[in-house]
């Protein structure tokens, strides 16, 4: 375990950013950063003579934030027993509805090319590019080799804290984390969002979803009638 946490530490210590994308995350709708993540290759101190370097590519693809509360982060699966522990500290000392937003990413791998140069000049030789081509939504890091995957890690979690602040005030400016005292307390995100999977369960989509949904904001009672009628409609 100590071992193990030395590495990932080494891989973060030399982990840095050469080019950050020029946007932030959008807060209405979702977001796709490619990545460049540079690294010397494992076999370099083993084969001296020209330097070498790994260019790994791919897409990171951020989700529109959703908005969420201690309460409903508590009903999402997945988490840590350390996590949950917090969110529950979160619950006591801002109140169980207070809300926040969630990110979520899923992680597109394209290919990976061994390229002449060291990783630092080869990363400088990309961003050079994209910055010709104008491409805004891309980010160039120098990693690990055998644990590149830090860098990208590292990335994400300081250009959503980067992109949190914007997206936080958008959201406050729509007037979407206001508390609707009619439903409990949620936020306006979550009575909307509700609103938009009653549409899609009448056109056809999958109840289970919307059910999962309100039992997670802990709203059913307040929408059992409604729901039960979108069966009562097909009898």
């Amino acid at each position: 375990m100590e071992e193990n946490r030395r590495e990932w530490m080494r891989a973060i210590e030399q982990t840095f950013v050469v080019r950050n994308p020029k946007q932030k995350l959008a807060t209405f709708g979702s977001t796709t950063i490619s990545y460049y993540v540079v690294t010397e290759p494992i076999y370099q101190e083993m084969a001296p003579g020209e330097e070498e370097g790994v260019i790994r590519t791919g897409k990171v693809v951020a989700a529109r934030p959703a908005v969420v509360t201690p309460t409903y982060a508590l009903n999402l699966q997945g988490f840590s027993p350390e996590a949950y522990e917090y969110l529950r500290h979160l619950a006591r000392e801002y109140g169980p509805g207070s809300p926040g937003i969630l990110y979520q990413y899923s992680n597109e791998a394209d290919k990976i090319e061994i390229v002449k140069g060291s990783p630092s000049e080869i990363a400088e030789r990309i961003s050079k590019d994209l910055e010709l081509r104008q491409e805004n939504l891309s980010v160039v890091m120098v990693g690990v080799d055998e644990l590149w995957d830090i860098a990208l890690l590292k990335f994400m979690y300081e250009f959503t804290s980067s992109s949190a602040r914007q997206n936080v005030q958008e959201l406050q400016g729509q007037g979407l984390l206001d508390a609707q005292p009619h439903l409990g307390g949620v936020p306006r995100a979550a009575a909307h969002q509700i609103e938009r999977l009653f549409i899609e369960v009448e056109q056809g989509a999958n109840p289970d979803l919307l059910k999962r949904e309100l039992d997670r904001w802990g709203l059913f009672g307040y929408y059992e009638t409604r729901f039960l009628n979108l069966f009562r409609k097909h009898l």
